[in-house]
């Protein structure tokens, strides 16, 4: 997690109260919505839906699904844990060699432990000084505000938001943009599509059961990635996959994986080399031209630039036909399937469904490109059931939206309007790439091309991480290690001893979402309902909400008012849902007064049109494309950008191109015989929840799990269940073996989000005692365009470990 929502102004139901008065023409609020909840369950929301919390004793004793949840997490224990786990961080810490020798101090200890508990007043004087003090030496762009946003949902809680409005209102620093979910994809689409779409509403599953007749997953797997959402989880997926199951739509997944999604839908798998995708769609679209089966109607009039792809496609700008053959030697699926995939694709009402991961590579800005200009061959674009959608995998894109008001989030105080997205806060006085901060850290001074523009790298010295764990989700840890010693202070702010919290200076106790109140809406693109995240428990040990922790840093810089504006956290939600009250009535609705939606104990329910219900993405342009044009340079789908052709990146060309990754498998310059699939897991949310009960559903000999096909096994000695070292140039690291024949040969999985567990935390490229599995991955970037990150860029090698087991301790608490 990944990215944040689309969101949008929409009308609000009225409440069954104002229907008791005689307002008529406005939908009924559904009667549960004002109803009290059974006695001793207090209802809250989360990533992974909403629930009630059971308490006793001042104590969580369970967490339980909302009734109305059509697939509630099996991850619920995991997050209950999360209050309780050992890896709690239970006091303000500092590092005792920078408590002792100040800022700076002996960097390569990082990591190793040995920490001093402080007091919350001495903690914050220390946090405050130290920011101070790095303004005053190296200027405001010398403090980064690394926060990533996955922490929580919540409209007041969000810590990265209040990170920034903490540091906008006592000086400046230095921000990033864009995010780890979608680096390259959100860049390269405004130039073809107009807008970064990844994170916009597709063809709704209704309309997909009703219409589609062959249902392509391409690298996307509903099923297990939306159980999470950036919102409160609405899990609208798996009624929209029951309705398509009904259906008997017929099925194709592309993936290295046999998923979830394939296996409950009885899809077809196919399993091309990873990173081969866009070879794989070039060898289709040739067929589809070759053979007259591309509609060039479509192209004509809904797109620009074909006639300048073309020559490419058919090999007359280099002499090599991008045919099925060609392609065929790249990603190593027979010939014969290729051409058969274009007359099927083309014969039917094709949804071509592409998941977030292909574009997490080298070169990941050519795959959505390539996607979409195969879309507009077919011509499909705009009608029922056909075209594209790149986020049905995400948050259940795909769930119709609901007439909802916007739910307005506390702000940054930068000035800009906030519509809950803080990932697209462009704030600071520097902003870069976020995948880049390693690549900062080794370069201040370096001038990087990004998009179009030149940034001229900052000299970094202060990192202030709140609720996000870098220490995951960044590619090429040993690489960060070394950047992260360039480091004066690291200061981390969270509830967990992630690996990132080990490796920090300074470590201040959050809460989690239920020990404080706040208030959010459920589904990403289903904006379902309102729901109350009330506090279930007090916080434990000496936790502090982030919002009080920045208050007080704030305050201590003589900004403490301007931050909280004199309001408590009660104040600040129910600002933030008269605000959508207002917006509603101005549109002819009126929602519940605050007390009675608070009190309810239950989610404020939005009603649904058949309109929403029936949603076609791109269907307004089809019907129109001069009224609704797109956002691009023409209007239309741009299928060759002048744009990008006037940047001259050699690593991005002006069209959708094939081009060789720095390694992949069976590749010219691959060092190892095996491809490392980083994959989303199934019990976590990227490194959330890994310090929890959850870990004991998946671990292997108290490892990572590693799969490996059988075959790939038996030519290695190994069995299921040995403790395996996995390794590269850039890394090892230990992880327990599962054999299955769901995975493909030469490729392994290693999910991401595995915490980082050094044997030797001096020694930069120690063996990780655990599994995480970017000690594999590429730092690279996608590109000069995006300068994305390649997180599922990797080849290594497997052996069984030989010697004695190191103990793994990331997840106990430290020194």
């Amino acid at each position: 997690m990944t990215g944040g929502p689309l969101l949008s102004k929409r009308a609000f139901l009225k409440g069954s109260a104002a229907a008791a008065l005689g307002l008529s023409g406005l939908p009924l609020l559904a009667r549960g919505a004002i109803a009290q909840a059974a006695p001793g369950k207090i209802l809250s929301g989360c990533h992974w839906g909403v629930f009630y919390g059971k308490v006793a004793d001042g104590r969580v004793t369970e967490f339980i699904p909302w009734e109305g949840d059509p697939s509630p997490s099996p991850q619920l224990p995991g997050v209950m844990d999360s209050i309780y786990s050992e890896s709690r961080i239970r006091y303000p810490m500092v590092r005792r060699a920078w408590l002792e020798q100040g800022p700076g101090a002996d960097p390569d200890g990082r990591g190793s432990g040995d920490f001093v508990r402080v007091s919350w007043d001495k903690a914050i004087e220390l946090v405050a000084g130290e920011i101070t003090r790095v303004r005053a030496r190296y200027g405001q762009q010398a403090v980064f505000a690394g926060s990533y946003g996955w922490k929580s949902p919540g409209k007041l809680h969000n810590c990265q938001t209040l990170l920034r409005r903490m540091l906008n209102l006592t000086g400046s620093y230095t921000n990033s943009s864009g995010d780890y979910s979608t680096g390259a994809a959100q860049v390269i689409l405004p130039y073809v599509s107009g807008s970064i779409e990844v994170y916009e509403q597709c063809t709704t599953w209704k309309n997909l059961a009703e219409h589609c007749e062959l249902m392509v997953f391409w690298g996307c797997n509903p099923l297990n990635s939306s159980q999470i959402s950036w919102q409160v989880a609405d899990h609208g997926a798996w009624p929209g996959i029951a309705m398509m199951k009904a259906a008997k739509t017929k099925v194709l997944c592309i993936d290295p994986i046999r998923t979830e999604t394939c296996k409950e839908l009885n899809g077809e798998w196919l399993a091309p080399r990873p990173q081969t995708d866009v070879a794989m769609m070039l060898g289709i679209a040739h067929t589809l031209y070759t053979e007259k089966l591309h509609n060039q109607d479509f192209l004509d009039r809904y797109t620009n630039g074909f006639d300048k792809f073309l020559p490419y496609l058919l090999g007359k700008t280099d002499g090599t036909p991008k045919s099925a053959d060609w392609a065929a030697g790249i990603c190593g699926l027979p010939a014969e399937t290729l051409r058969d995939l274009a007359r099927r694709f083309a014969a039917k009402r094709t949804m071509l469904a592409l998941g977030y991961s292909t574009q997490r590579q080298h070169h990941g800005e050519q795959i959505h490109w390539m996607l979409i200009t195969l879309a507009a061959m077919l011509g499909q674009i705009g009608l029922p059931g056909g075209g594209y959608g790149l986020s049905y995998h995400y948050a259940s894109g795909g769930a119709p939206t609901h007439t909802t008001p916007i739910l307005k989030a506390i702000d940054d105080a930068s000035g800009q309007a906030s519509d809950g997205a803080a990932w697209l806060s462009q704030s600071g006085a520097v902003s870069i790439p976020v995948s880049r901060l390693v690549e900062t850290l080794l370069n201040p001074g370096k001038t990087m091309q990004f998009n179009g523009h030149e940034i001229t790298l900052p000299l970094i010295k202060l990192a202030y991480w709140a609720g996000g764990n870098p220490f995951s989700h960044q590619q090429d840890r040993n690489e960060m290690l070394r950047a992260w010693r360039r480091l004066d202070t690291f200061i981390v702010q969270d509830a967990q001893w992630t690996a990132s919290a080990r490796h920090a200076d300074i470590v201040l106790p959050a809460t989690t979402s239920y020990e404080r109140n706040d208030i959010e809406q459920v589904g990403d693109y289903a904006l379902s309902h309102i729901v109350p995240m009330k506090k279930i428990v007090d916080p434990v040990f000496e936790a502090r909400s982030d919002f009080d922790i920045f208050a007080a840093i704030a305050d201590k810089l003589g900004k403490g008012y301007a931050f909280t504006q004199g309001l408590s956290e009660m104040d600040w939600i129910r600002g933030i849902y008269e605000s959508a009250k207002i917006e509603s009535r101005a549109k002819g609705m009126e929602m519940p007064v605050f007390d009675v939606f608070w009190e309810s104990n239950k989610p404020l329910e939005f009603p649904l049109g058949k309109e929403q219900a029936d949603f076609v993405r791109h269907a307004d342009f089809r019907a129109d494309p001069l009224l609704n044009a797109l956002g691009t340079a023409s209007g239309k789908f741009e299928l060759y950008s002048a744009a990008i052709e006037k940047y001259g990146y050699d690593d991005c060309p002006p069209h959708a191109t094939w081009m060789e990754p720095v390694e992949r498998l069976g590749g010219p310059t691959a060092r190892y015989p095996l491809h490392v699939a980083a994959n989303h897991p199934q019990m976590r949310l990227h490194s959330q929840l890994c310090g929890t009960v959850n870990r004991q559903s998946y671990a292997i000999a108290g490892r990572e799990p590693c799969w490996m096909h059988p075959e790939d096994a038996r030519a290695r000695g190994l069995s299921d269940g040995d403790v395996v070292r996995v390794f590269n140039d850039r890394g090892q690291i230990l992880a327990g073996l599962k054999i299955t024949d769901d995975i493909c040969r030469g490729v392994i999985r290693i999910n991401e989000g595995g915490w980082f567990d050094p044997a030797n935390a001096r020694e930069i490229g120690s063996l990780c005692r655990y599994g995480d599995v970017n000690n594999l991955t590429t730092g690279l970037s996608t590109s000069k365009l995006a300068q994305g990150n390649c997180g599922h860029t990797g080849v290594a090698e497997v052996e069984r470990f030989k010697g004695s087991l190191p103990p793994v301790v990331v997840f106990s608490q430290p020194a």
